[in-house]
């Protein structure tokens, strides 16, 4: 997963399983592929207008989408999709491992989709159709998806998955084809109907995961265990937490959704109390330079004009913030883990502003 703060970008979407395994190959190749050139991302290209997709440039994108597609039928993570996959080389990252990390998957399927609309092509719609049966099938029976499969021993890959919100953008997904998004008019009555059950079990998985602390409904970890959904851990600085990133635009999520029952109500409001609950004042967090290194570094300043910010985990027993170095042990500040981390993980945010701003509508509409 990326260290670089979730982009805004991605709250516009809502609008509309690392271990080398290699599905149908005997054994992993020894060739890696080369690193995705930086800013280069596999989201950028299904946030493109209609046209780009009837252009020359879109055309390929879709061409080479097709090429890095897996033998199993889903993409691995951090190829890049300007460039069509040079045969005998590892479709990605993780050696040709299905996930919906990193925007993979889903954006693809929504790549082809467009691409299709754009100029018919029985091979972007058989594509996109053995991508949607693979994705469904890796759906738990819970209701939520891991963030790798067919899932390995690695417990991380296995977690149910809202890290950068990739179960919650594969939910996203699925609600466009239910809603019906013209791009997605070849798919058959019977997959939107499979889309409408997974979408539902989806939807309870997450209501299941939200965190309830004396009896109320507060937010959720960016990853659960895929059997008890208790918070879960995922890279040494990941610990089980309160997520202020994930569990934002789960709430928002749900808030968007259309003719809330009374699950959905109480667990935007308790959401939406929880992270006003735990805003942060009175600092603001700048760029430095570590002055021993010359390296990129980050500081937080006292500011008491600074807007709220949120922390990117919260303590499951104090609620306070906690921040974490490499070595996996909790440090009540930021400037107390190592620089690579400090200036390599998004450790603070202002997504509780993006839940205050969403919750006031929707409360507006949901008295």
């Amino acid at each position: 997963m990326p260290n670089q703060p979730v982009k805004l970008a991605l709250l516009a979407a809502f609008s509309i399983a690392a271990t080398a395994i290699a599905f149908g190959q005997t054994s992993a190749p020894a060739m890696r592929p080369a690193p995705r050139p930086r800013g280069v991302s596999i989201e950028y290209y299904p946030r493109q207008p209609d046209a780009f997709f009837a252009s020359p440039q879109g055309r390929q994108i879709a061409e080479n989408v097709l090429t890095w597609q897996t033998p199993h039928g889903c993409w691995d993570k951090n190829y890049d999709a300007r460039n069509p996959h040079p045969q005998g080389t590892p479709f990605g990252e993780w050696v040709g491992v299905d996930t919906i990390d990193n925007g993979a998957t889903y954006s693809e399927l929504r790549i082809l989709a467009k691409a299709n609309a754009a100029r018919p092509d029985k091979r972007y719609v058989d594509a996109f159709l053995k991508g949607f049966d693979t994705l469904l099938a890796a759906q738990y029976a819970n209701g939520g998806w891991p963030q790798r499969f067919p899932t390995s021993d690695e417990p991380y890959g296995r977690h149910i998955t809202f890290n950068d919100d990739a179960m919650t953008q594969v939910m996203v997904f699925l609600q466009e084809i239910i809603d019906g998004a013209p791009q997605y008019a070849f798919v058959d009555d019977g997959r939107r109907a499979k889309a409408r059950a997974a979408f539902d079990k989806g939807l309870d998985c997450i209501l299941k995961c939200q965190i309830v602390v004396d009896g109320k409904p507060t937010d959720w970890c960016a990853q659960h265990d895929e059997v008890t959904l208790a918070p879960a851990k995922a890279r040494t600085y990941e610990l089980p937490s309160f997520s202020g990133s994930e569990g934002a635009h789960l709430a928002i999520f749900l808030m968007r959704q259309k003719h809330p029952d009374a699950r959905i109500k109480a667990a935007v409001r308790g959401a939406a109390a929880w992270f006003d609950k735990v805003k942060i004042t009175g600092i603001r967090v700048q760029p430095a330079t570590d002055p021993a290194t010359g390296l990129p570094d980050r500081v937080v300043v006292t500011d008491p004009k600074a807007p709220p910010l949120w922390a990117r985990f919260y303590d499951l027993q104090t609620q306070k913030p906690f921040f974490c170095g490499r070595d996996g042990i909790k440090k009540n500040a930021l400037a107390q883990i190592e620089r690579e981390r400090r200036a390599g993980y998004a450790w603070y945010g202002n997504w509780g502003a993006d839940v205050a701003t969403e919750y006031a509508r929707w409360e507006k509409d949901n008295p």
